[in-house]
């Protein structure tokens, strides 16, 4: 499975890349999150309280997927 991940605000500057493809038996968001945690840098998307979207539309990690998605993970926001 084809899956395009996209990465916004300080993961995108931890990872030092603003979206990238990953390949393989995803069947979930999780489980591509899973993956890329493993990576050097990507120590924040082991965050509790992270966020993610699939096609655009928020959802949660156990959100199921199907080839050709675009998953997009980044930090909660806050406000003052």
């Amino acid at each position: 499975m084809n899956i395009t991940v996209k990465f916004f605000a300080r993961y995108r500057e931890a990872l030092g890349v603003d979206s990238l493809k990953v390949q393989g038996d995803f069947a979930t968001v999780d489980d591509v999150r899973a993956l890329l945690a493993q990576r050097d840098g990507a120590q924040v998307l082991k965050e509790q309280n992270l966020m993610c979207a699939r096609n655009e539309e928020l959802c949660q990690l156990d959100e199921p997927l199907e080839e050709g998605d675009e998953v997009a993970f980044f930090p909660t926001v806050t406000g003052g």
